[in-house]
């Protein structure tokens, strides 16, 4: 039943990008259509997410408005329409593999697996993968052997999710990991005694438990289980596509745009609650914008 359903799962992987290597270029398919459609997730704070009416903004969000007027600018276009369409990430790669999104533009780990089906554009974030737990819950956030026998919330297709399961099976700790929609939920899980932990990247973490209603009942690990860098997602095997959306990348990181948005997002009031997170950039961030790279190696980071 495991080799049927691995196979259906290449064939139907295999399905979408022979799709999309079918396809023009995407310089090309957004020249004609004058067009180019972002995709995000609408939880992911302070990255992707909802405004107070309903509109998608955030730290990647924002880095991709800026990449779209490099590539207007590229195209010598007089106007681009963006166009902004939801993805989990369970659809995410399926959709920019089809054409359905040109960008993804949340908190996705750029890992080498994920290699063999997207390409990334130069690292704008790098997060830890941490776990949050409440304060009365009896368990050590800092030590995963702690919920020996427990259940930890993690997002459904998320590198996290296969992190605390990788961990949870070479400590044999019989931990259910349990499948979520997206993180707001998964913190939820944790927060209504559901889970006794939920597993995010860091700057997700701190941005959930801020914005909760009561911030000092949680602790979040001081010791990640993984490094995390985050990109723009762009499809396989369009060279050209990310010259440009590499070259454009590359020119905010330089001219501070990037660490003037951290600056907004992270260290200032955020809307719909005017929530500051205070979470100073790390020693592991500022070596990728002082260095720009896309690689999925974590000692790229260290």
């Amino acid at each position: 039943m495991k080799a049927l359903a691995a196979a259906s799962l290449a064939v139907a992987l295999g399905g979408f990008f022979t799709a999309a290597l079918a396809q023009s270029g995407r310089l090309e398919k957004i020249k004609e259509t004058g067009a180019i459609t972002l995709g995000h997730p609408d939880a992911s704070v302070p990255f992707a997410y909802l405004d107070g009416n309903q509109k998608p903004i955030g730290y990647t969000v924002e880095i991709c408005q800026n990449v779209v007027q490099e590539i207007k600018a590229q195209l010598k276009l007089t106007k681009l329409d963006v166009h902004y369409n939801p993805v989990t990430s369970a659809t995410r790669i399926q959709l920019l593999a089809n054409g359905t999104i040109d960008l993804e533009c949340g908190n996705t780990t750029n890992n080498a697996d994920r290699h063999k089906f997207v390409e990334f554009a130069p690292t704008t974030f790098v997060a830890q993968v941490v776990l949050t737990a409440r304060k009365d819950a009896g368990v050590d956030v800092n030590d995963i052997a702690s919920f020996r026998g427990k259940t930890i919330a993690a997002q459904a297709g998320g590198q996290n999710f296969k992190v605390v399961s990788q961990a949870n099976a070479k400590g044999k700790y019989g931990i259910t990991v349990v499948p979520t929609n997206d993180v707001a939920q998964t913190f939820m899980m944790m927060e209504t005694g559901r889970a006794s932990a939920s597993a995010n990247d860091d700057g997700l973490a701190y941005a959930l438990v801020a914005m909760s209603k009561n911030p000092d009942a949680f602790a979040v690990s001081k010791k990640g289980l993984e490094v995390a860098p985050y990109g723009i997602v762009l499809p396989k095997d369009d060279p050209e596509y990310k010259k440009v959306v590499d070259a454009a990348v590359v020119k905010l990181i330089k001219s501070g745009k990037v660490a003037e948005l951290y600056a907004k997002y992270f260290n200032s009031p955020i809307p719909p609650h005017n929530v500051n997170l205070k979470y100073p950039m790390s020693e592991a961030l500022k070596r990728a914008l002082k260095n720009p790279t896309d690689s999925p190696d974590a000692s790229a980071y260290e």
